[in-house]
């Protein structure tokens, strides 16, 4: 028998298993319409939180742009989150997934964490050019491009980081040479779900009342979401508790100190819980994966924000606005208020996030303009905090 002819260079070729079109219809390589040949490996490094990770889908735009003929791979911990729409290779850090990786040539190698251990991987890898960061020869993250000097030092300095004016995206489309240009985040549609016990009855506010254990810095008290629910739903509004394990007692007891009327049906893997995000019509939110989620719906959405520089978020993409409390915060990035003088989400009121729930609420998506915003933690004339 003679030796058939095979593609290994094509987009759907796998190598250990038929190929999906052939798995379909019965084709073979010789004379199939699906041949897709590749040229080129582009890598993406982007592990971290679930929320960064969907937050630098906006990249694979330009990225597939200047690359059409590259297989695109991204290395990450949130794999349910990277859209294989866009993404060949969509790989689960793991000792297995990184010997692949690091058997392969790559056109790019853009490794977007300064994790130690990202850092090694990407400096070990064959690449012809490395974007992002690399581990330095004293064992410290490091740019690896001039392109990427700027985005670092904002995450060395304090001072530069509240000095900084330019959003995430605008940062990240730098590091790999590109403009930022609205970019949208890309999320695979969530399956329909049904819900047993949700009340669509009326328009959903979604509230994601936590910010998960480690950050207690950025949690606003129960007794004010209680009465923030309360003011919602009084208006007419219904209302939902949103959040995960770590905020399942206090939305237990939101629901409880409104009588019920606030609902709250658990906490979900990641799949449902896009999927229930997107029976809501407005989000309020901290700085959180749901607050990225909601951007990535083009949901209505309020934000809450007291120890990152607003500037990082840019205009949410037209789809609401950043609500800080009325007294400066001090602890600008810290996961626990170290302030002895007060908690500055203590003040901002619920009138307040009333307020900002209504105005975009009743504002066309795209439409609406974010008066500017005061950074936390220092004035930026003065001498630099210790």
């Amino acid at each position: 028998m003679d030796p058939l002819l095979y593609h290994s260079d094509c987009r759907h070729f796998r190598g250990d298993i038929p190929c999906r079109p052939n798995k379909q219809e019965g084709v073979h390589c010789d004379g199939c319409p699906y041949y897709d040949p590749i040229k080129e490996n582009v890598l993406i490094i982007k592990l971290g939180a679930a929320g960064d990770v969907l937050r630098t889908t906006p990249i694979l735009r330009p990225l597939k742009t200047e690359h059409p003929k590259a297989r695109i791979w991204w290395l990450t911990h949130s794999p349910d989150l990277v859209p294989s729409s866009h993404v060949d290779r969509i790989l689960k850090w793991s000792s297995e997934n990184i010997n692949i990786l690091e058997a392969l040539q790559f056109e790019r190698v853009i490794n977007l964490d300064k994790d130690h251990y990202a850092c090694a991987l990407a400096s070990r890898l064959h690449a012809s050019r490395k974007e992002g960061f690399t581990l330095g020869k004293y064992g410290e993250a490091e740019p690896a491009s001039k392109k990427a000097q700027e985005k670092f030092t904002t995450g060395i300095f304090d001072d530069v980081s509240l000095a900084n004016r330019k959003d995430y995206p605008t940062e990240l489309f730098e590091i790999c040479g590109y403009k930022f240009q609205g970019e949208e985040y890309i999320i695979e549609a969530p399956e329909p779900e049904v819900f047993p016990g949700l009340d669509r009855s009326k328009p959903i506010v979604g509230m994601n009342t936590g910010a998960g254990a480690r950050w207690t810095s950025r949690l606003w008290s129960i007794e004010n979401w209680v009465k923030l629910a309360e003011q919602v739903l009084d208006s007419g509004k219904g209302v939902l508790l949103l959040g995960g394990p770590d905020e399942d007692a206090r939305n237990r007891e939101i629901h409880h100190r409104t009588g019920g009327r606030a609902q709250y049906l658990g906490y979900f893997q990641l799949k449902q819980f896009i999927a229930l995000m997107q029976q809501c019509d407005l989000i309020v939110t901290g700085v959180t994966m749901g607050m990225h989620i909601a951007i990535a719906l083009k949901k209505k959405l309020v934000l809450v924000n007291n120890i990152f520089n607003p500037y990082e978020f840019g205009d949410l993409y037209g789809l609401g606005e950043i609500v800080q409390p009325d007294s400066q915060c001090k602890c600008f990035f810290r996961g626990e208020c170290v302030n002895p003088d007060y908690f500055c989400l203590d003040r901002l009121s619920v009138e307040k996030m009333y307020a900002a729930i209504e105005r975009v609420w009743h504002t066309e998506r795209g439409k609406h303009k974010q008066e500017p915003l005061q950074v936390p933690g220092m004035i930026l004339s003065k001498a630099p905090r210790a």
